[in-house]
């Protein structure tokens, strides 16, 4: 044991005994009887006569109630929470300025409840707002600011906008006022009152004198009162602005939210005091045998000495996940205190050895232990009683040999308890719909239940420190906390306009990360230190950084915006590519490594999450990351006219500035009932892996990914579907007995007999890990992880031909329609769109009058198409009009296109140019909208499209059956076929009353291609519309993988459509358009019918609305020659199960398949079918003698291209194909990019004023940087040309490396490398010798300036 004793003499205006533990500058003390009134635009004033800092514990009177560690169970503290008056001005000059006195009368005021954001609190039914306006603002401070060196010194009092809310409410004053009683027990007591949160500013008064000032919001701000109460009751009274200059580095992305929201409580505490405990847990190099290094601070507030006090401290053994425990035999230590003069303070250290008494804390079993401690005067008695809670957990980065890692690979790895973790996270927000900010414990609660369900075992606080709550459920639950300082000045980026630069800003940045470290030092859940977000990369976070090392060593610090001045790495929003190659330990970076924010899951998002953690758990390099993030922050507001209530996000209320919708990236909906991605979420997070290795012998492996603990908690079972449908439920596992330890991997038999599996049916295994025991996150047999598994194929599966039999089929003409009757159906198909008319099954209209399927590519656009969604309305995909070229009908029977036997089938050919009339754009913006502002399609109509714009071109062959089938299978092409399109499918709409959904593929959650992990290909059933709508409705309902979907009515009379392999599908109330154009659920326009879409291929949801990118190349449904195929089928299930649906959904797709006619960008002409026993016969530009097709065919010159099979030629197939008279280099990748102006297809647009540039505005992506182009062909490449930007030097690429593919692929190494100058022209570079590929690289690796952004006006290839 250890004591170290320094003592200080108070000062009359000195900081409050603090022993060596430096104060905090910008803290003043004094007796002041009123403030100046300038405190608030003060930079240099920090606070008056607020406490220094310390950890967030409590005293009790006694061990029992100290055991319980929650301050409502103790005697000396006293919550004020409640009920207060309130007035609201909306400028400091209208506020009531002699409030505080005791005598003023209140009596008209507003009664309300504290804690309180009063705009939220404000906003009435009607939909005015009583208390002023909430604003969202994602990186604008709300008050008049510029972009320049030094814009804080001119204040927060500047005319902005006159239509922003601060022109009229320049700086809203909230006044709170009420009563109190101290009791009487606390006489003899210091007395403190403790405000955990006030944003952003205020002044305190208590029985009429003023106290001091605090301008931290998200900090506790304590203030000893002692020497202002009055015997009975007192009167606190507090005076709020929205804004101080403490709001320049407030500018964190959310409602701007101000008043008193979260608790206000007095303490009482003895003279002789413990002010401040820290106690850091520490192991052995074996990790067996733990101690406790305590530091105590003692303040002796009395004018006399205090002679022998002693120390004692006990630790109590908390049982898991419960606040009850009991004595740790043995773990105690004492300290006896050196005489301290009064008022003067000591620091004693002293260490507890516990040994291996104790169990080591982690997310993944978090043991908590209560350490009392009591201070005794000379004679033993108790002076003082207090707890804390503590984890045993040490926390090391240390460089690791290639041989002890797991991976092999030697590294700077992070470690907790000796295990490289991987934290598995989300960034979290305080707020509520109800609420605002002030968030309640059963919030906070719900929240990280549903994260333990989710397999969430980290959070980042952003971007400031949390209720004092949150620390205490993490602690208990087993969250991994990042805490973050509250200071982020985004308003000004990161250059030299940044608040992290000026040193009048130095003692503001150090102090609020030391509230922060102070206060929650002690919490085993805190193992990163954060300085700040986006607020620059200046000497201020250097000393703020010195600062929090001085003070503790048990944690590294991060800082995405300076990785150089800190102990780990980090950054925002990287591109999967550059995550793929950063985990490899190779990037001239700062490793371990830590994704502060990716994924960000905005609207219908977190496409390729999954892609992320291959990448992630594929070294020790990465820790971890979080998603930006938990849960949408939008508000309840109130419709004027109607009085609905919807959730309000940015504009709604009339704010400004505003960024919208970008409030709205939750993992959650506000209301913390799951969005789609949280089923991903939690499946891709889920620490077990399940892979087949002999799936007929039922062979599998499971890897156990924790680090720490067996899979002692789950009962593991397995599922056998056939077709989509349970057979065999709940089975256990074959194999060893023992219990699968950390990071182990183990094979198991699932005892299945693949042999008597029914040949025509698809099996999958389901494996299950259910809780074996209830947990306070959920009940016993609760689903924590899962795996599917497919077990085999279904095989000889009967044709159209044999189950579609049935009577003749009668053939007539209705104008431009063919009619189509037979036993139990009437199709009509029409002559001038190709599209299947109408379709009556028995009585039921399946799809009425010209309704029926019609080929699409639009979709409305999800949050994250921002990407795309310009190029969809500039192609017209949304508005696209069918023109059948020619067409053809047939009888057939299998083979004989010439027998018209009047039992066999009916064909209809059809060759459909779809194209829009013109382009169209939108003129939506997420900033600063207006309430009424969304998505708006405006048609160009003034620029009308011609043949060389975009369109497609179909060949469409339809099979009708005896029995009323329908089967369409499609070639689809286009001029264009690099063009990103939402979807390639077909879309319709069918009756309302068809609205009982099924369907056999992923689901229930709807999912996309990049966001289908969580979803098992498995039967299930809904009615239309019961989709998780978000707060802005955007594109949703899509589901991948069906086999089969079905609509039938309350009847069980309907549809079932049949994929000719899978297909994506979606079936929802609205069109694709009304969904664009409703700002909210609600506006939403009465459905008038089943709009369904069957899709070879839906574009999944990437994440482009920050930084991500958009989905990966195959992830996206492009304009590319596509077969697609389904047949409608007659259903009739009444009251059946579902399961009955199989029986008519399980053929084969039987009918004739069109030629694939398509030409690539170097003029190469292919006909292809997917039907390899035809002989393919073709003509070019109406030549008379036909050609038996052998290979491609040189076809530059462009003309009429004719097809079709040689034992079939009534079927013929066309297309259309214009000159090419240049072969350009096409953009097929790009790293990063600023969406629009910064576009990587302006490296190719031919004009030096278009730039391609990384982005910047939302985040700053870091090098490298790379854009990948395709030639075409194979060629003979001798160098490339560089134009950097000529409209100034930033981005400009220094170094550069350039890299050679054969297949896009695989690139191997640099075939060039080396350094540009810093000049605007046009750089030459020459290869040392010819090289022959496809693919070109230009990857950047610096910045002339040293910025972490890349940008360029053009890029040119030198070839043969």
């Amino acid at each position: 044991m250890r004591k170290t004793t320094i003592t200080l003499l108070l000062g009359c205006l000195a900081a409050p005994l603090m022993a060596d533990v430096t104060p905090l500058e910008g803290y003043y003390y004094g007796d002041m009887t009123a403030p100046s009134g300038w405190e608030w635009q003060s930079v240099d004033s920090l606070a008056y006569n607020k406490e220094q800092p310390h950890a967030w514990f409590f005293s009790f009177e006694s061990v029992e109630s100290a055991r319980k560690v929650l301050p409502e169970n103790s005697e000396y503290w006293q919550t004020l929470d409640g009920e207060w008056q309130f007035h609201w001005a909306p400028n400091p000059d209208e506020r009531p300025k002699n409030f505080y006195e005791t005598q003023f009368d209140a009596s008209g005021w507003d009664k309300v409840q504290v804690p309180m954001n009063w705009n939220i609190a404000g906003i009435q039914k009607d939909g005015t707002l009583k208390y002023g306006v909430p604003i969202y603002s994602n990186q604008r401070v709300i008050f008049e600011h510029k972009i320049a060196v030094n814009d804080w010194k001119k204040g927060v009092m500047r005319t902005p906008p006159q239509n922003w809310p601060t022109y009229k409410h320049r700086n809203e004053v909230g006044s709170y006022r009420r009563t109190f009683t101290v009791p009487e027990s606390w006489d003899g007591r210091k007395v403190y009152i403790n405000f955990d949160g006030v944003d952003s500013f205020f002044y305190l008064y208590i029985n009429g004198k003023y106290v001091g000032f605090s301008k931290n919001s998200r900090n506790l701000a304590q203030f000893d009162i002692t020497d202002y109460l009055v015997k009975g009751e007192n009167v606190v009274a507090a005076e709020v602005y929205r804004n101080s200059d403490g709001s320049f580095l407030e500018s964190q992305d959310m409602f701007r939210l101000p008043g008193i929201y979260r608790t206000v409580s007095l303490t009482a505490k003895p003279m002789v005091q413990v002010r401040d405990v820290v106690a850091i847990p520490e192991y052995d190099d074996t990790y067996t045998q733990a101690s406790l290094n305590i530091r105590t601070f003692v303040n002796n507030f009395n004018k006399k000495k205090a002679k022998n006090y002693s120390l004692s401290y006990t630790l109590y053994e908390n049982e898991l996940y419960s606040d009850e425990n009991r004595l740790v035999e043995g773990g105690s230590a004492e300290a006896t205190l050196n005489t301290l003069e009064g008022g003067a303070s000591e620091e004693v250290t002293l260490t507890l050895k516990a040994g291996d008494k104790v169990k080591p804390w982690s997310a993944e079993r978090p043991y908590r232990y209560t350490l009392v401690g009591q201070l005794k005067d000379k004679k033993g008695r108790v002076v003082e009683t207090y707890s804390t809670i503590v984890g045993f957990r040490e926390i090391e980065i240390k460089d690791t040999p290639a041989d002890k890692d797991e991976f092999g690979l030697a590294g700077r790895y992070y470690y907790l308890n000796g295990q490289p973790i991987k934290m598995k996270g989300v960034n979290r927000h305080e707020t509520n719909p109800d609420r605002g900010h002030a968030i309640t414990r059963e919030w906070m609660t719900q929240e990280v239940m549903l994260m333990k369900r989710g397999n969430i075992n980290h959070v980042r606080n952003s971007h400031y420190p949390c209720a004092p709550y949150w620390y205490y459920l993490c602690d208990k639950y087993g969250i991994y906390l990042e805490d973050e300082a509250n200071i982020e000045s985004h308003q000004y980026y990161y250059g030299k306009e940044s608040t992290s630069h000026p040193v009048e800003l130095k003692n503001a940045h150090v102090a609020r990360n030391m509230e922060m470290v102070h206060a929650t030092v002690n919490h085993p859940s805190v193992c990163i230190w954060s300085l700040g977000n986006e607020a620059g990369p200046g000497d201020n976070f250097v000393a703020a950084y010195k600062a929090i090392k001085a003070f503790d060593t048990s944690r590294p610090v991060q800082y995405e915006r300076n990785n150089s001045i800190v102990d780990m790495g980090s950054n925002q929003y990287p591109s999967i590519a550059w995550v793929q190659g950063a985990v490899k330990g190779k990037y001239n970076m700062k490793y371990p490594y830590h994704i502060s924010e990716y994924a960000h899951s905005m609207g219908n998002a977190c496409g390729n999450l999954i892609d992320y953690w291959n990448a992630i758990e594929s070294t020790n390099f990465f820790i971890g990351g979080a998603i930006w993030d938990w849960v949408d922050q939008a508000m309840h507001y109130y419709d004027k006219t109607t009085g609905e209530r919807f959730w309000a996000y940015g504009g709604d209320f009339g704010d400004k500035p505003n960024d919208g919708t970008f409030c709205m990236n939750g993992v959650m909906r506000p209301d913390l009932t799951p969005k789609a991605q949280y089923y991903e979420v939690k499946k891709v997070y889920q620490n077990v892996g399940v892979t087949a290795k002999d799936i007929k012998q039922g062979q599998i492996e499971i890897f156990n990914k924790n680090y720490f603990q067996p899979l002692d908690d789950y009962q593991i079972v397995w599922s056998l579907y056939k077709d989509g449908v349970c057979v065999q439920k709940d089975q256990p596992l074959m194999g060893p007995r023992m219990v699968l330890g950390p990071r182990q991997k183990m094979n198991y038999r699932l005892p299945y007999n693949y042999d008597n599996l029914e040949r025509q049916s698809e099996y999958f295994v389901k494996v299950e890990f259910r809780l074996a025991k209830a947990m306070p996150w959920a009940q016993k047999g609760y689903v924590q992880m899962e795996e599917q598994l497919k077990v085999k194929d279904a095989e000889n599966v009967p044709s159209m031909a044999q189950a579609g039999k049935g009577d003749a089929i009668r053939r007539s003409t209705e104008g431009d329609l063919i009619v189509l009757e037979g036993q139990g159906f009437k199709a009509k198909f029409d002559t001038r769109t190709g599209s299947l008319y109408s379709l009556v099954y028995g009585n039921t209209t399946i799809i009425a009058d010209g309704n029926g399927p019609k080929l699409d590519g639009f979709r409305a656009p999800t949050d994250n198409d921002n990407w795309a969604y310009g190029s969809w309305l500039k192609n017209g995909v949304h508005n696209l009009q069918h023109k059948v070229i020619s067409w053809n009908v047939c009888n057939l029977l299998k083979g004989n296109p010439r027998d018209w036997n009047s039992a066999g089938r009916v064909l209809i050919s059809f060759a459909v140019e779809s194209q829009a009339p013109c382009g169209a754009y939108d003129t939506y913006h997420n900033r600063d909208r207006e309430p009424w502002s969304t998505y708006e399609v405006k048609n160009r109509e003034d620029q009308p499209f011609g043949p060389n714009d975009f369109k497609f071109t179909t060949n469409q062959i339809w099979t009708v059956y005896p029995d009323g089938s329908i089967e369409l299978q499609s070639a689809i092409s286009s001029n264009k076929p690099t063009a990103d399109l939402a979807r390639l499918g077909y879309a319709m709409k069918l009756p309302t009353e068809l609205n009982s959904f099924y369907y056999y593929g992923r689901g229930p959650i709807n999912n996309y291609n990049d966001r289908k992990t969580g979803q098992n290909i498995e039967l299930h059933q809904q009615k239309v519309g019961e989709e998780i709508i978000l707060p802005k409705p955007q594109s949703m309902g899509n589901r991948e993988d069906v086999r089969w979907m079905a609509l039938t009515n309350e009847a069980g009379r309907g549809a079932a459509f049949i994929a000719d392999g899978t297909m994506s599908v979606s079936a929802l109330p609205w069109s694709q358009l009304e969904i664009t154009g409703a700002a909210h659920p609600y506006q939403l326009p009465k459905s008038t019918g089943v709009h369904v879409h069957l899709d070879a291929k839906v574009t999944g949801l990437g994440g482009n609305s920050c930084g991500q990118g958009g989905p990966l190349g195959p992830d996206r449904a492009k304009a590319i020659d596509t077969n697609f195929g389904f047949i409608i089928r007659p259903l009739n299930i009444g009251r059946a199960m579902p399961a009955q649906i199989n029986e008519t959904t399980k053929v084969k797709a039987d009918g004739e398949k069109p030629i694939s006619i398509v030409r690539d960008r170097a003029g190469v002409l292919t006909l292809s079918s997917p039907d390899s026993i035809h002989t393919i016969m073709y003509s070019l530009n109406d030549a008379k003698k036909a050609k038996t097709y052998s290979g491609p065919i040189d076809f530059k010159e462009g003309g009429i291209v004719k097809a079709w099979y040689k034992n079939n030629p009534l079927l013929i197939m066309s297309n259309k194909f214009e000159k090419i008279e240049s072969v350009p280099l096409e953009v097929v990748y790009v790293s990063s990019a600023e969406g629009g102006e910064g576009d990587g297809q302006h490296l190719i647009d031919g004009d030096v004023n278009t730039i391609w540039h990384t982005m910047y505005s939302i985040t700053l992506a870091k090098y490298p940087h790379w854009v990948d182009f395709d030639a075409a062909t194979v060629k003979t490449m001798k160098g490339f040309v560089y134009t950097p930007r000529l409209d100034g030097a930033n981005g400009r690429v220094k170094d550069y490396e350039i890299y050679v593919s054969q297949d896009g692929k695989n690139w191997g190494q640099p075939v060039v490398k080396g350094s540009f100058k810093n000049e605007a022209k046009a750089q030459k570079v020459m290869f040392s010798k010819p090289v022959k590929a496809r693919y070109i690289r230009f990857q950047a690796l610096s910045e002339q300036n040293g910025n972490d952004y890349a940008s360029g006006a053009e890029f040119s290839l030198i070839a043969e």
